[in-house]
């Protein structure tokens, strides 16, 4: 029954209504392979189009060319004419546009229970994926910024309290405010626990006359491929 349910609904040519069927099919796994993408992200409204097509498009190319060398070698021709200019993608768009090619493949080959199956363990997946949250050693690294007194010898006067709260510490940054009576230093550190930031913070305070610290997280760019 397994067998029957995941064979291919035509051979070597197909119909009007084999085409629609199967284009139909590549459109409803477009649509929710654009929501699985678009689910707690912010993609434009073109990328969702885009995913929203991209299966039954290549649906109709891989129909056309299915059996023809002729017609294959014509299309991978005309494609490789084609360069793609846009900005890097996110890791998640990436899969997000191969799952779209590979339903749309697996539709054209006229496994369209395959296709329904492939694309909703995909998605589930993704969808568990974006309930776990992996702690990454870069969630600690963070940004301080020091106000100190003129008098106050920066080189080593918060060793002890970084060898404390921190794996590593780097000055990234001295300059003067104040008509030179103040420094403004700024660190990049790594903490070991962020929960004790506040009590970083206070023994910091502590150390520079209770003048301004500001302990920030760093702009960073989002992984790309």
């Amino acid at each position: 029954m397994l067998n029957t349910l995941f064979s291919a609904i035509y051979s070597n040519t197909f119909t009007i209504d084999v085409y629609l069927i199967c284009t139909a099919v590549s459109l409803v796994l477009g649509a929710i392979v654009a929501l699985t993408a678009n689910f707690r992200a912010r993609l434009s409204k073109s990328f969702l189009l885009a995913l929203f097509l991209i299966p039954a498009i290549v649906q109709t190319v891989i129909m056309l060319v299915n059996g023809s060398v002729g017609t294959g070698v014509a299309v991978m021709g005309a494609f490789s004419l084609v360069r793609f200019r846009s900005v890097a993608g996110s890791a998640k768009e990436i899969v997000s546009i191969f799952l779209a090619m590979a339903a749309g493949l697996a539709t054209a080959m006229g496994y369209l229970a395959l296709a329904v199956l492939f694309v909703g363990i995909i998605c589930i997946a993704m969808f568990a994926a974006s309930f776990i949250r992996l702690k990454d050693r870069d969630d600690l690294v963070r940004e301080l910024k020091i106000t100190i007194p003129e008098d106050l010898n920066y080189a080593h006067s918060f060793d002890d309290l970084f060898e404390k709260y921190t794996h590593s510490s780097k000055l990234l940054t001295v300059k003067t405010s104040n008509m030179g009576s103040l420094y403004k230093l700024i660190y990049n550190v790594e903490l070991k626990n962020e929960d004790d930031m506040q009590s970083f913070i206070d023994e910091l305070r502590c150390r520079n006359g209770n003048l301004e610290i500001a302990l920030l997280v760093p702009a960073v760019a989002e992984a790309t491929l």
